[in-house]
């Protein structure tokens, strides 16, 4: 019982971690897309519109998809799960390929809107470290 306990609470914990880079991931995309609006040419804004758009609505469906496919009621297989992970990536690198060699947007740009995932990770990855040492400390 013990044992289910600790399993049912640490998916508890991953949810609440994965809630929060989901909405942290919208709000840095936003803060990066105004900022770049403000203060940088239009090609690099449109370089941070595209690259957060292809990174998070590609966490955003991998997430959904693992959802559905990791339900214990109903298991899907796991070449389903790498066909379609893949397909997402090759899909996001063509993205990346089309927006870059036709100069549609900024490299530079499209770096800092593919980061923004990154910095998502980054930021809920020190939220819990802060808890775990503060937890400690007490």
């Amino acid at each position: 019982m013990n044992r289910l306990n600790l399993n049912i609470r640490s998916m508890s914990i991953q949810l609440k971690i994965l809630r929060f880079v989901t909405r942290t991931n919208w709000i840095l995309l936003f803060l990066a897309v105004t900022i770049s609006g403000a203060f940088a040419p239009l090609d690099v804004a449109l370089g941070v519109v595209a690259g957060g758009l292809i990174v998070t609505l590609g966490f955003h469906f991998t997430c959904r998809s693992l959802r559905k496919n990791l339900n214990p009621t109903r298991l899907a297989s796991s070449r389903a799960i790498f066909f379609k992970h893949y397909l997402r990536f090759w899909v996001s690198i063509v993205l990346i390929y089309i927006l870059i060699s036709k100069n549609v947007v900024d490299p530079g740009g499209l770096l800092i809107g593919l980061s923004v995932l990154v910095a998502s990770i980054m930021i809920a990855s020190l939220c819990e470290l802060k808890k775990i040492i503060f937890k400690e400390a007490i």
